[in-house]
């Protein structure tokens, strides 16, 4: 479809309107809709939240506006913005301190996915004193003191492809390992997900393409997940559907709200989607991230062509409706395939893992780290070392 048809297609209208959805949390969608993050807040008893952003949005022009709209309702606040590319535990313990200093009493969470997962885990740690790790997603869940209460938590996607938006889960960089671990608690949930699609039309011509994959790599691996999760795999088609249609366009024209509002639900989709499970390219994207601080959409780009390459034994009878949903005509393997990597190459992205400066004889120590991953654990296709090295070092030497 060319962008100038779009006019006349009924169907993207809506992605100009505001609508408010309330699942799997509360939902407030529509542009320009940052403007009333102040009034929300005070509706929510919210008095002096901290604004937790990333260190490569902290200066941009949504920042700014969010806090206006706090003090236009009455409301002080402060900005931390201090969260690295690959948030580590020293960051959350920085931001924890910025937190009770500032007799703060929620957490704003705005940025891409390492913003918000900065902003995840200051609301985890704010209100006590156990120590980060064991809130890992693998452990058994900690015992909070008696009358914990969580902040109230505000995520604010500023890209369409992270989806963390509706979780309160956080990929957290634990310096020792040298591995990415998932921290979280069942009791922590977001009060509210803002989703402005005007807040990333001033992204990057990279960022809307890489961030843009990164969505479409949950709703694929989250749909390949074999486990029965009938919703998930209805919020995984529908993202593919918005995904495919819209992510050619916003790339192309990226002024065009409707375009980048369709992103920004699909990715919100595929993150609910990831509810289910992911596999082989998160785990080892968490292990390339944590090791050479890639960005994550760009290197689960790079790794999806090895990944589904090995995985297609196991996921044929998925392609059929994934194919579908991305309006590609044949259905099988190969069709699929090659669709993924032409719009990666459309996209510029880096065809090799070595174009992201990871040397070959990284395989075996990221291999192990990869395989040890939670996302590992759901991949389709049976994983052990052998399997993880034989991906990696096809992505870094062969990629696509």
């Amino acid at each position: 479809m060319n962008p100038s048809d779009l006019s006349l297609d009924s169907s993207a209208q809506p992605l100009l309107e505001a609508c408010d959805w309330s699942f799997p949390v509360p939902i407030a969608y529509g542009p320009g809709r940052l403007a009333e993050l102040g009034e929300i807040s005070r509706g929510m008893g919210i008095r002096n939240p901290m604004i937790v952003t990333d260190c490569g949005s902290r200066d941009l022009p949504f920042i700014a506006q969010a806090t206006q709209s706090l003090m236009r309702a009455g409301l002080s606040s402060r900005v931390f913005g201090e969260i690295s590319t690959n948030p580590g535990e020293a960051d959350v313990a920085r931001s924890v301190d910025a937190y009770r200093s500032g007799g703060h009493d929620a957490v704003i969470a705005i940025g891409g996915g390492s913003g918000m997962d900065g902003g995840k885990a200051t609301a985890l740690m704010a209100h006590h004193d156990l120590d980060l790790w064991q809130f890992d997603f693998e452990r058994e869940i900690p015992t909070l003191p008696t009358g914990h209460v969580f902040p109230k938590l505000i995520c604010v996607p500023s890209t369409a492809g992270t989806g963390a938006e509706t979780e309160s889960t956080a990929m957290v960089t634990h310096a020792e390992r040298g591995m990415k671990l998932c921290v979280w608690h069942p009791d922590l949930k977001p009060s509210l997900a803002l989703l402005d699609p005007e807040i990333t039309l001033g992204l990057p011509s990279s960022l809307t393409a890489w961030t843009g994959i990164d969505a479409m790599v949950h709703a694929i691996e989250a749909y390949c997940v074999p486990n029965f999760h009938p919703m998930c795999d209805g919020a995984a088609l529908q993202a593919l559907e918005l995904i495919g249609q819209w992510l050619p366009v916003v790339c192309d024209e990226p002024g065009d709200v409707r375009a980048r509002g369709g992103m920004q639900v699909g990715a919100c989709l595929a993150g609910v989607a990831f509810l289910k499970g992911l596999g082989l390219v998160h785990a080892m994207s968490h292990a390339v991230g944590a090791e050479y601080d890639t960005h994550h959409g760009l290197t689960n780009a790079v790794l999806l062509p090895a990944v589904l390459r090995f995985n297609a034994p196991a996921i044929a009878h998925k392609i059929p409706a994934m194919a579908s949903a991305l309006a590609i005509q044949a259905t099988d393997f190969d069709s699929f395939y090659y669709w993924v990597c032409e719009l990666l190459d459309k996209l510029d992205i880096p065809a090799r893992l070595s174009d992201l400066g990871v040397p070959d004889y990284a395989v075996a120590g990221l291999a192990a780290k990869a395989l040890s991953d939670t996302a590992a654990g759901t991949n389709p296709r049976a994983l052990n070392v052998a399997a993880v090295e034989a991906v990696l070092l096809d992505a870094i030497t062969i990629g696509r």
